[in-house]
């Protein structure tokens, strides 16, 4: 006979239009729920499966997750899920779908600054959010620090995506943390004002604005210059600017993560922490972060030689949980200087 849960599962994966694998028994699988797309993590889960024999289920989608979960309540057969960003994952938390991952393991292998205080997430690969500044149009050192682009200098010379979205709420959430409201208010007011163009598009299209001269700098995530340079297409835009760790003179560049949450109702518990612990190790770590040209939580496990190309750089030591905390200030923020306006 089979679970309610199994056929839960699999009627999300039809109704989603999400492929989905069944092993042959339960006892030897674990159901993950992601927000990351599947060429990123089938190649950890491919590992996994050959060193434990413990399957993995994967429904992907790019939103909706959280909702999905909280609806399908006691029944769920959702183990993990996994997405990017603190915002996200901090919203399963306020949803109420996870429960705390206890392992030594996992403690051992990711730091503080990346899980949870309760433990109800953890993260896997951080990201940085760096400028990008023209080569032929902004010298080298000419701007070192989130701060500086507030500077009335940058004037007109700016791109970014909207301040709404998810990457640019920590990063302002962020600056409410390291300095404080009235501070981040007027510096959130003065880097409106130097834009060159409403908020618009994703990260790339800022790089590539850059590129055709509509702006001289913009901010980024830092595994979209890899991505372009391993794009043809891309490339040579990315080739038209350097990429700019900010404030590696005083608390370090912002950085987020993309993590994983212990499901509340999770069927199949103890190999779902399996499956977190492969992922905190050595070998996946380096798998995850190559992949997508991001950074390993864990310390000591090896960048992939394109991200050690553009050098190291001091991240900054805030605490997740305190920028989590600091997003509902963020948004409001937003939405009271006009940002996107």
């Amino acid at each position: 006979m089979i679970s309610l849960r199994k056929t839960v599962f699999g009627l999300v994966a039809v109704a989603m239009g999400i492929s989905l694998n069944q092993p042959a028994t339960a006892a030897e699988e674990v159901n993950v729920y992601s927000l990351r797309q599947p060429f990123l993590i089938e190649p950890m889960f491919k590992r996994f499966t050959e060193e434990t024999g413990i399957r993995v289920n994967t429904l992907f989608s790019q939103s909706g997750l959280v909702e999905r979960i909280k609806h399908e309540g006691r029944n769920s057969p959702a183990d993990l899920l996994l997405t990017v960003d603190i915002g996200r994952i901090q919203d399963a938390v306020d949803a109420d779908i996870a429960q705390p991952l206890q392992s030594d393991i996992i403690r051992s292998n990711i730091p503080d600054q990346f899980r949870d205080e309760n433990n109800l997430w953890v993260g896997l690969t951080t990201r940085a959010r760096v400028i990008y500044t023209s080569l032929d149009r902004v010298a080298p050192d000419e701007i070192t620090t989130y701060e500086d682009l507030a500077d009335p200098k940058w004037k007109g010379r700016i791109c970014i995506r909207s301040g709404m979205h998810v990457y640019n709420i920590a990063l302002i959430a962020s600056m409410i943390a390291n300095h404080d409201e009235a501070y981040t208010k007027k510096w959130l007011t003065a880097l409106k004002d130097n834009l060159a163009r409403k908020p618009q598009g994703a990260d790339i299209d800022q790089i590539e604005a850059v590129s055709q001269g509509v702006c001289d700098i913009a901010i980024g995530n830092s595994y979209y210059y890899g991505k372009m340079l391993d794009d043809p297409n891309k490339a040579p835009a990315a080739k038209d600017v350097r990429i700019v760790f900010p404030n590696q003179g005083d608390r370090g560049t912002h950085v987020n993560i993309s993590g994983v949450a212990l499901m509340k109702h999770s069927p199949n518990q103890e190999n779902a922490i399996k499956l977190v612990e492969f992922l905190s190790g050595d070998e996946a770590q380096h798998m995850y972060a190559d992949v997508n040209f991001e950074y390993p939580v864990k310390p000591g496990v090896a960048w992939s030689e394109m991200v050690r190309s553009w050098g190291t750089f001091k991240h900054d030591d805030l605490s997740l949980n305190v920028v989590a905390a600091k997003r509902g200030d963020a948004i409001r923020m937003i939405d009271e200087v006009g940002f996107n306006e």
